[in-house]
């Protein structure tokens, strides 16, 4: 594998990067949040917000999008930082249009002054793969133009790759990173960032999610328009709104935003749940409120799937949560990790669950610890080398962020409540589509199936048994085996006491003058010595060499 300067120049730039925050007071405060110890809050820190974020913009589109992913977890950093960072998800420096126009005509194959009755030049937001523009079709209506950066892709895929190699090596040299699953981790973040760069995969995201939250009447999400839409360009329905984040304190007063929230936690819970497939990146750039009091879901480039075996899990694992039960807690988060049982501290771990979840009781949605749960759950799992699936470590990230999104809504929203009466609602569904003729009718065939058989199957049973001739194979003790391991162990306990016995006759022997010498000493004593000495040998090659369990444990 050649290094070419281009990677030199890669390592140079995040090893720089890594040298210069490493021991900063950013760092150490990050690293105490994380762990759940005292974080200090003084608001003084020697990393300076905007120069963290310039620094950040400096290293890559890939790095811009972590910053995006940073500046949406409060529980890592200070709210300076925070704030800092959330320029990044919108602003960015811009392209210029002529590069813009350049790309549509290139992906679309028309120019834009054909396609749009207007367009205005000056974007919208820009943010790390693209920006997005207002434009009006020749029918009148208004459209979001999203154009992707020239060449983020391969930007995004040697910074990725550096991200990779660091993360590959972290595991092999560093314990803690092989805890934290950093390497799958990194390749989860992979496959979902090149998944956004995909236009054409978000327009049919649009199109999946606003067919499976059509029932939710308060929230919203753009229509794309696919004639003008390509791998690179996405043209969707305009939909005027502000962040969440920025509401005016007296409208959330005026008006009662509880059953937008009530639409939005349930909506979430049914992607993950039951549709399996989820917007993955709600955060306040994400979610607008519009005049009307609609909430609308923006850019679903990054979106999460979680298996068929494992939303059932998690359907557990949130009735459990909303009810402050920790040992369904406990047994569902154990059962869809993976641990070796000699080496994992599973007492250690229940304990350390149940005390997070008294702590965690009675907290308003302000103290976001839906999401912070999970995260925490993950890390005292690593602690205990116990090993959770990535695909909660996006449930935690949506969670986290979901969390924001409703404590600016309604700080003192009861999100577990909601949680509760969905859940009730979706097994009471479950229960229904359970019961539907259809289902009804296959129950029917098999068990007339059973009965056809029972009579015939029966009379083989009985039979056999009037004959003497009924067997019941169980895979048990390999009876041989068993037997072979015990002469084994006879045999060495022999072959002990038959060394010990010549080491002693040998020991007496010594003491006994004879004209028989070997080297001076009696012959007869070191001979059994020497017999002694090559038949522990034996046995010691035998263990080391031959025994199965002895290799098994190297």
């Amino acid at each position: 594998m050649s290094i070419l300067p281009e990677r030199i120049e890669r390592y140079r730039k995040f090893f720089s990067f890594i040298i210069k925050y490493y021991n900063s007071d950013l760092v150490n405060y990050a690293s105490d949040k994380a762990m759940d110890n005292e974080a200090s809050e003084d608001n003084t820190y020697d990393i300076d917000p905007k120069d963290f974020t310039n620094d950040l913009k400096s290293m890559g589109p890939a790095y811009i999008k972590l910053g995006q992913l940073l500046s949406t977890r409060p529980d890592l950093l200070p709210k300076a930082h925070l704030m800092a960072l959330s320029e990044l998800q919108d602003d960015v420096d811009p392209i210029d249009f002529k590069t813009v126009h350049d790309i549509f005509e290139e992906e679309v194959g028309t120019r834009i002054s054909k396609a749009f009755e207007s367009f205005d030049e000056e974007p919208l937001a820009s943010a790390s793969i693209g920006q997005v523009h207002k434009a009006r079709l020749h029918s009148g209506k208004l459209v979001a133009v999203k154009i992707q950066r020239p060449n983020v892709r391969e930007k995004f895929l040697s910074d990725l790759d550096t991200l990779k190699e660091v993360a590959d090596w972290s595991v092999k040299h560093s314990k803690d990173a092989k805890k934290y699953n950093v390497a799958e981790l990194i390749e989860e973040l992979r496959f979902t960032l090149l998944k956004e760069l995909d236009y054409k995969a978000e327009a049919q995201n649009l199109i999946l999610l606003r067919e499976n939250l059509k029932s939710f009447q308060r929230l919203q999400i753009p229509e794309p328009i696919l004639d003008y839409s390509t791998y690179k360009v996405l043209t969707m329905e305009y939909i005027e709104g502000k962040k969440v984040t920025e509401i005016n304190p007296l409208r959330r007063i005026e008006n009662d935003l509880t059953p937008l929230v009530d639409d939005l936690v349930k909506a979430y819970l049914k992607q993950v749940i039951v549709d399996g497939i989820a917007h993955a990146d709600p955060h306040p750039g994400n979610i607008h409120i519009t005049k009307y009091n609609k909430l609308a879901l923006m850019d679903l480039g990054m979106v999460a799937q979680f298996p068929e075996n494992l939303q059932e899990h998690i359907l557990q694992l949130m009735i459990g949560l909303s009810k402050y039960d920790s040992a369904e807690v406990i047994r569902v988060v154990l059962e869809i990790s993976t641990y070796d049982k000699t080496t994992a501290d599973i007492d250690s771990f229940e304990k350390s669950i149940s005390r997070l979840l008294l702590e965690n009781q009675n907290k308003t949605a302000e103290s976001m610890q839906t999401g912070r749960f999970i995260i925490q759950v993950n890390r005292i799992a690593a602690m205990n080398n116990i090993k959770l699936p990535v695909a909660l470590n996006m449930l935690a990230k949506i969670l986290l962020n979901l969390d924001q999104i409703v404590a600016a809504l309604s700080p003192d929203y009861d999100i577990n409540k909601t949680i509760r009466g969905y859940i009730e609602e979706l097994m009471h569904k479950k229960m229904t589509d359970e019961m539907k003729p259809e289902n009804l009718f296959n129950v029917a065939l098999e068990t007339k199936k059973l009965a056809e058989k029972m009579p015939e199957r029966l009379n083989q049973i009985f039979d056999k048994l009037a004959n003497n001739t009924f067997e019941m194979k169980v895979n048990a003790i390999d009876e041989t085996r068993f037997t072979d391991a015990f002469q084994k162990v006879a045999n060495r306990i022999t072959l002990g006491i038959i060394i010990a016995s010549m080491i002693i006759g040998a020991a007496m022997l010594i003491k006994i003058p004879t004209s028989w010498t070997i080297l001076g000493y009696p012959a007869l004593a070191i001979l059994l010595f020497l017999a002694a000495a090559l038949i522990g040998f034996y046995v010691i090659y035998q263990i080391m060499v031959k025994d199965e369990n002895f290799k098994n444990k190297k």
